[in-house]
């Protein structure tokens, strides 16, 4: 598909058709990767990574933990 490169303050601007935001899943708004290689533009989602708790709590060891840390007498209605 052929669309032109237009100049929009200090960049270029790229229109991408709705055929393609539909057939890759990106989203108005989302954040993408935009790089060059060998001579290409490559633009390519940036997908939020799936974390499992259940597997980041195993993977925790005592020797790892944080030191606690003394924030003082509880203000207003805090609740420690």
């Amino acid at each position: 598909m052929q669309v032109i490169i237009e100049k929009r303050g200090g960049g270029a601007w790229l229109r991408i058709p709705e055929t393609v935001v539909a057939a890759t899943s990106i989203e108005i708004g989302q954040s993408v990767d935009v790089r060059e290689e060998n001579g290409r533009i490559i633009i390519e989602p940036i997908r939020a990574s799936a974390y499992d708790l259940g597997v980041m709590l195993a993977d925790m060891k005592p020797e790892t933990f944080p030191e606690e840390v003394d924030f003082g007498a509880r203000i207003g209605n805090e609740v420690w």
